[in-house]
């Protein structure tokens, strides 16, 4: 599994549009990291790699931003979330069945939601803007 090493905000961006670019629409990407670790900002570059030149902002209190474009993102964050099941009663699988780019945050809470094809996101904190970010399921040109 490819290992990245980042040393500013603007770096983890850039990762996150590297791999925006090659994604298939209709693929999650399950992020995991602790709070503060970089999501929204590896989010924020995977906007920017589909095209979008929307804000992208944390969805921790409406657990769910829509960015429309040529390509959609459906950005989540589950943080306030229980488990799956709340994840399921939010419409999951209509957001699934639009066949948009679905980036999740704090994934470890709905594991249950997952089908086993997802691409998975890890972001460590290794200092104030240093992050190791491991991404398994797909390689970056």
């Amino acid at each position: 599994m490819p290992t990245y090493y980042t040393k500013t905000e603007a770096e983890t961006e850039e990762l996150g549009a590297r791999l925006a670019r090659q994604l298939p629409d209709g693929i999650v990407v399950a992020m995991y990291g602790d709070l503060g670790a970089g999501k929204t900002a590896f989010v924020r570059g995977m906007a920017r790699g589909m095209g979008l030149s929307c804000r992208v902002s944390s969805p921790t209190f409406t657990i769910v931003n829509e960015y429309l474009g040529e390509r959609d993102l459906i950005h989540f964050d589950m943080y306030r979330l229980s488990g799956a099941d709340e994840l399921f009663e939010i419409g999951w699988e209509d957001y699934l069945r639009r066949g948009a780019v679905c980036a999740v945050e704090w994934s470890e809470k709905v594991r249950d939601a997952f089908f086993g094809d997802e691409i998975t996101v890890t972001i460590e904190k290794l200092g104030d803007t240093e992050r190791k970010i491991t991404i398994e399921g797909a390689e970056l040109c």
